[in-house]
């Protein structure tokens, strides 16, 4: 498998070679897609080589530039169910609340940037019919050559996917500024959140790839597992 990260030093874009063509984990905010373009040509691919996107979770980190990948190509898009209300809406929820006062501070420095709001594009309704949940009787039937995790914690809609030992985990973990012990900064259910590790411990791949950060091993799961015990979510207002 050859992965390649076509992201920037805010958020990881994964493209992956599968048996199936190359497979798409998420997109960037809304206007990355320029950059995106320009790492797919520095490494000689085509747009209409991307067979599927991966779609971690609803977020405007996550699905800026949906709208300008599937515009591009003929990808399926692999997501949650849940995960099609947050497209059609175009806004992260704010269910839930920030994982540390570093986290909160953080967040609090992208509102006064600007950045409060987190919108992005909605999806458009021609591509609705390219969406295909996990719990759909056409995504049952595909023969797709990946594992897919419901994780859940970070957001309702979170999926990860695993493939040669190898986890996407996009932000059921992450392994960055201001992330602490690989949690990551925004959490709308500690109880499932802290599930989805247990999920991911229990597959114990041999690398992790978070969509924040650089990879890390299973076993760093393991070591901050029970730090979770202790984390105490902020309400950003």
């Amino acid at each position: 498998m050859t992965i390649i990260n076509l992201g920037t030093l805010i958020v990881n874009n994964y493209l992956i070679s599968s048996e199936a063509g190359w497979i798409l984990i998420d997109t960037g905010y809304a206007g990355g897609f320029p950059h995106f373009v320009k790492m797919l040509k520095k490494n000689h691919i085509q747009p209409d080589e991307i067979k599927y996107v991966f779609l971690t979770h609803a977020h405007d980190d996550h699905a800026g530039f949906l709208n300008e990948v599937l515009a591009a190509t003929d990808a399926k898009v692999i997501l949650h169910p849940e995960a099609i209300k947050g497209l059609k809406r175009g806004q992260n929820s704010f269910e839930g609340g920030c994982s540390s006062r570093l986290a909160w501070l953080f967040c609090q420095m992208l509102a006064l940037f600007g950045h409060g709001d987190h919108r992005y594009p909605v999806i458009r309704d021609e591509y609705l019919d390219r969406l295909l949940p996990i719990d759909s009787e056409q995504f049952k039937t595909l023969n797709f050559p990946c594992e897919v995790l419901e994780t859940p914690g970070h957001t309702a809609d979170h999926i990860s996917l695993l493939t040669e030992r190898v986890m996407f985990c996009g932000d059921a973990a992450m392994n960055g500024f201001p992330s602490r012990r690989r949690t990551i900064i925004w959490i709308e259910n500690l109880q499932q959140y802290k599930r989805s590790w247990e999920k991911i411990i229990g597959k114990n791949p041999d690398m992790i790839y978070p969509a924040h950060g650089r990879p890390f091993r299973t076993n760093d799961l393991q070591k901050y597992l029970a730090s979770l015990e202790k984390v105490k979510l902020r309400k950003l207002k």
